[in-house]
């Protein structure tokens, strides 16, 4: 009966543990931080996506169907496109919710290329 118990104990304990490990997430001070203008570099653009990830949720934003829509990977249809593939633009002036609110001005200053190369790699506050 003893050892029952002391085995239930144990279990109780590593499933606590477990669920509090995947309770940590990212922290936006974690983040880098453009000394600039100190706004945090959460987001990346991908121009011939039109599409962004926020680092700090580790979600994509993207269009599906004329609405803006996050998950944690791109659907099949971008062609396995990933956060370290082809072209990406760090943003360093806006690190609040919902960066796709920019996304006319991010179309402008960094249009579809297909060769998937850029001038610049981040945004400045001037453009």
């Amino acid at each position: 009966m003893k050892t029952t118990k002391l085995l239930f104990a144990i279990l109780i304990l590593l499933i606590t543990n477990g669920i509090s490990a995947q309770e940590n997430t990212l922290k936006k001070e974690s983040l880098p931080i453009n000394s600039k203008n100190n706004c945090y570099l959460r987001y990346y653009y991908f121009p011939n996506l039109e599409a962004y990830f926020d680092n700090l949720k580790m979600v994509y934003y993207y269009k599906e169907k004329g609405e803006w829509v996050s998950a944690p990977e791109l659907p099949e249809n971008y062609g396995g496109y990933s956060l370290y593939n082809k072209a990406r633009v760090t943003i360093n002036n806006f690190d609040d919710d919902n960066p796709f609110q920019l996304i006319l001005l991010h179309k402008k200053i960094y249009p579809y290329s297909s060769k998937g190369r850029f001038a610049y790699a981040t945004t400045t506050g001037n453009d």
